[in-house]
């Protein structure tokens, strides 16, 4: 008969999970600029497509935004690092329809945002955009511009999809590599290889997935609240790095004196109770 996994340790869960409010907050505040699949994907779809250009955007939940995290063509490294809003343009009808769509006369269609093409120089004549989805939902989505051959068309479009389809599982696993309780697994099982036999015991080394699953949940618990005030304050922090540096150690210092604050308080609050 199979035990139950023990209840974890309270100070293990304290130090994982310290670890794990750290780990998530990287993720936001260093998200990934680009991806080398995601390149090769977009390059060999405007191959394939006998296009101009090609771009995929990758929806940021924290901001809403589309970021583009990898183009091909001649403005492809003005493109990357650019986002808009999730619901701007043709990429953000594509993305909140889930719907794919084919453009013959960008300049002319009212859903076009100039924003990306202001910013870039490049002034798109024809295109098409999938949504990257899969069962879980949508990703973001993938853009080819300016076929030679003429405008888009259908066939064009179930070509599109099936690099929406290899850049989907890209984005899903590039995700699933930054999770935090992914990480966090993975460092508890290293953790336990390295390990020594406790009195010649080789089973007394050895933590099982129920175990390891117990230990990671409790520590990842609040984190789940993406309600939490901290994340608002990540996603502010994570923006910092396209403003002044002045301005970013204006910031830092703000934050030393509120902690250095929260530190008086704290130990005043001790004073207190002990005279009580």
């Amino acid at each position: 008969m199979t035990e139950p996994p023990a209840e974890p340790r309270d100070d293990a869960v304290v130090a994982l999970r310290a670890l794990a409010r750290r780990v998530a907050a990287a993720g936001r505040l260093d998200p990934p600029a680009t991806d080398p699949w995601l390149a090769s994907v977009v390059q060999t779809a405007a191959l394939a497509l006998d296009a101009e250009a090609a771009s995929v955007a990758v929806h940021d939940p924290a901001t809403d935004r589309l970021l583009f995290r990898a183009a091909a063509g001649p403005a492809a490294g003005a493109v990357v690092g650019l986002s808009i809003d999730a619901a701007s343009g043709i990429a953000g009808y594509a993305f909140t329809s889930g719907q794919p769509i084919a453009i013959a006369d960008v300049q002319a269609d009212p859903r076009f945002d100039r924003t990306v093409a202001d910013a870039t120089g490049y002034q798109p004549g024809t295109l098409l955009a999938v949504p990257l989805a899969d069962e879980r939902g949508i990703v973001g989505v993938l853009e080819v511009l300016d076929r030679r051959g003429g405008s888009f068309d259908l066939r064009d479009l179930d070509l599109a999809a099936g690099f929406a389809r290899q850049a989907t599982i890209a984005i899903r696993a590039d995700r699933l590599g930054r999770d935090t309780g992914t990480i966090l697994a993975a460092v508890l099982r290293a953790v336990d290889a390295a390990t020594p036999e406790r009195d010649g015991d080789p089973a007394s080394a050895v933590l099982d997935d129920a175990s390891i699953e117990t230990l990671v949940s409790a520590a990842t618990t609040d984190l789940a609240d993406t309600d939490d005030p901290i994340w608002g304050l990540a996603d502010r922090i994570a923006r910092l790095d396209t403003v002044d540096p002045e301005l970013t150690e204006l910031a830092t210092e703000w934050l030393d004196a509120l902690l250095r604050q929260r530190e008086r308080t704290t130990r005043g609050g001790r004073r207190g109770s002990a005279r009580g």
